[in-house]
Formats: structure tokens, sequence, C-alpha cells
């Protein structure tokens, strides 16, 4: 970029770095929700609240289904792939 283009996009500076870290943010929530590690995290505390009857076979079975859900998305074996590469 030349000297002139910086000068007339410099207002927007404050705009790209909020967007930047929209995007930050965004990536690492993406991570956290398809993190393979951090499903069977959560299916772990979901055995245990249902063993100490904090809830209840049917919030068992659905919280359940949607974690094997994520599990097996095709966002978790993006994730996957990138954990791996």
């Amino acid at each position: 970029m030349g000297l002139l283009t910086s000068l007339v996009l410099l207002p927007l500076a404050p705009v790209r770095g909020v967007i930047w870290v929209a995007e930050q943010i965004a990536e690492q929530a993406e991570r956290e929700l398809f993190d393979p590690g951090s499903i069977r995290r959560q299916l772990e505390e979901l055995a245990m609240a249902l063993d100490e009857g904090e809830i209840d076979e049917e919030e068992y079975d659905h919280a359940e289904a949607m974690l094997l859900a994520r599990l097996a998305s095709p966002a978790a074996d993006r994730h996957r792939e990138v954990s791996d590469g």
C-alpha cells in the first residue's frame, strides 16, 4: 500500500481492528464448541449430573444427543484436521 492509500484508510483502522477481534473470538468459540476433548468432558459432567440426581433421564438423553451431534458434525471433523495438521 502506498502512503496515500494508508492515509485514506487510516480512519477505518479502528473498524478493521474490531472486525479482527470479532473474527478471533468467533474462531476460538468454534474451536471450543467442536473440540472433541471438550465434548468428552461435557459428556462426563452430564453423566455425573445424572448419577447425582441433578438431571433426569430425559434431560440427559437430550443433552447427550446434542453433544454427540456436535462430535459427529463436519465442523468437528475440520477441527480434528486442523489439530492434526
